[in-house]
């Protein structure tokens, strides 16, 4: 007769004595919370720069961007720009010419990347938050401006409220005559500071953004754009407005979004979040050893117990269930409790930053956290995952304990 599994687990427990082992478990329990609790943190940490880099790139870059698939640029007239507009979902469409030039000022050059945009660039409020000093303004009474980076004004040494000295910008001509005053081999013009932005490191020390057509007179690019980029209305499915753009354009076209257009710093950040949950599973891993131990002394200890609950009539397969439900206990627990520590330590630093960044240049006060279900989901299963791996032996070992040799101990 097998003896019912709540039976058998009573007895067991009900004889045990308070002895270090359960000091143990309780230890036990406790490594599988502190090591639940700091993973769900730096998951959450992970998240919180992720959605930060996506804000900072999105201030920045556009929702859906168009480039040519051969060469950097392509032509554009005004019944491709029609099309584009009639795409159901997009609201604004900026033309964008992109190349590298020299800009300079007073006894200070730089190379930098000049970005000029039509003038509905204002309209699409990228930037907006990003402007420290001066306005977003890139034309004034048909007097161009310039907005730098804040990089690009400290290379420069660039003092802003100084109006007396323009920018100056050099491009090379595009044409084969050989000049022995190499000033007569660039294209030369000078537009006054508009306002700088901050935004992230790449775009700060690189980036002077222009009008269209200050870029098509330096460049010489005429009717030819690098890129376009689209501003998309408040409840349009980006998806479904990209897919419908690649259909309009062909392939001699790239439509990519946010994620498309960052594709490796995000694949890069999803990687060292991976490896980080790889890295805090191993120490769990290595914790999960107090449970194996607390497990077998625990076997050790009871070997009269087990002995007895044989005689009773309990199979191999009951003491099995017994050990290993007693580690899904220390797992289970643990898990739960690291998991409510985790979300409260998460919630207050979102709600209240806690702990703040340190710096008074920081784009944020305190570390960005975000919470995602999908962390704490995994987090749990493989916190009792481990913790039965760990169980298996103790359980197995419990299991074989020799009848007469407990009973006569």
């Amino acid at each position: 007769m097998n003896l019912p599994f709540f039976i058998a687990r009573r007895y067991f427990f009900s004889t045990r004595k308070k002895t270090f082992i359960n000091v143990i478990s309780i230890i036990s329990i406790i490594g599988v919370s502190v090591g639940t609790c700091v993973l769900i943190i730096v998951l959450s940490v992970f998240n919180g720069l992720e959605g930060l880099m996506r804000s900072l790139l999105g201030s920045f870059d556009a929702e859906i961007k168009i480039e040519g698939t051969y060469g950097k640029s392509f032509e554009v007239d005004d019944r491709m720009l029609i099309d584009i507009r009639n795409v159901k979902g997009v609201e604004v469409v900026t033309e964008v010419i992109e190349d590298n030039a020299v800009v300079k000022y007073k006894e200070n050059q730089v190379v930098v990347r000049l970005k000029g945009v039509a003038d509905n660039f204002i309209n699409q409020q990228r930037m907006n938050d990003a402007i420290v000093y001066g306005e977003l303004k890139l034309r004034e009474e048909n007097i161009p401006f310039a907005v730098i980076g804040r990089g690009v004004q400290y290379a420069l040494s660039l003092n802003p409220s100084n109006e007396m000295y323009p920018l100056q910008f050099f491009y090379p001509r595009n044409s084969r005559m050989v000049s022995a005053d190499p000033s007569k081999m660039l294209t030369r013009k000078n537009v006054l500071l508009g306002g700088i932005f901050a935004i992230e490191k790449q775009y700060d020390e690189n980036y002077v953004i222009v009008p269209l057509s200050f870029a098509q007179e330096l460049l010489d690019y005429g009717e030819k754009r690098t890129a376009l980029e689209l501003k998309l209305s408040e409840n349009a499915n980006g998806s479904e407005v990209q897919s419908s753009l690649s259909e309009l354009l062909g392939s001699n076209f790239k439509v990519l979004n946010d994620e498309q257009q960052h594709g490796d710093i995000y694949k890069l950040m999803r990687i060292e979040k991976f490896f980080v949950f790889i890295i805090f599973s191993i120490i769990l891993g290595i914790a999960s050893f107090n449970i194996f131990f607390s497990l077998t002394m625990l076997a050790i200890d009871k070997k009269k117990d087990i002995a007895v609950l044989f005689s009773m009539g309990a199979t191999q397969r009951l003491v099995t269930r017994i050990f290993l439900g007693e580690g899904a206990i220390i797992a289970i627990g643990g898990a739960s409790i690291g998991l409510v520590f985790g979300f409260l330590i998460v919630f207050f630093q979102q709600e209240y930053g806690l702990v703040s960044m340190g710096m008074q240049t920081s784009v944020l006060a305190a570390y960005p956290v975000k919470m995602k279900v999908l962390d704490f989901v995994f987090t749990a299963i493989t916190i009792v995952l481990i913790t039965f791996l760990a169980s298996i032996r103790p359980a197995m070992v419990a299991a074989k304990s020799d009848i007469l040799a407990g009973l006569i101990a």
